[in-house]
């Protein structure tokens, strides 16, 4: 499967002094999905390499809905990049809105800490191609940097 999606209440616990979540704890919940997502793929034990481009849109509140999904964007050799989208919202109404989207990186590592080829992943849906598309777009720019 190539992607994940969590889905919870936000809950007292995360919530800074002004009663939103903690960026903290917003970032954590990333991981795990993205995590989720590439070692479902790769079927092996994954580590994240990078997250790129988090900028929050929108706070959390108490008690909403949240919806962390996670779907391969694209293989490299080793690599497995992750676009992660949080959602968050109203319950009663299931009115939902985009709080942050960023890519995150993973590789899955053998025994000895060795990064391992990644699974090939080919895009079969329109929305999957054009994603697929930018995110290498993205790797190799960032590839032709200093």
């Amino acid at each position: 499967m190539s992607s994940i999606t969590l889905r919870f209440l936000s809950e007292p616990g995360t919530v800074n002094f002004g009663g939103k979540v903690h960026g903290g704890t917003v970032m954590k919940w990333i991981d795990e999905a993205g995590y989720a997502c590439a070692t479902r793929w790769a079927k092996r034990y994954c580590v994240t390499v990078s997250v790129g481009n988090l900028r929050f849109q929108r706070p959390i509140l108490i008690g909403a809905l949240v919806e962390v999904e996670a779907r391969l964007a694209y293989t490299g050799h080793t690599s497995m990049n992750i676009a992660v989208e949080v959602r968050s919202g109203d319950l009663m109404t299931g009115e939902m809105e985009v709080v942050t989207e960023c890519l995150v990186v993973f590789v899955a590592l053998d025994q000895d800490g060795k990064a391992l080829p990644a699974p090939s992943w080919l895009p079969e849906t329109p929305g999957d191609m054009a994603l697929s598309q930018r995110v290498k777009a993205h790797v190799e720019a960032a590839r032709l940097l200093p």
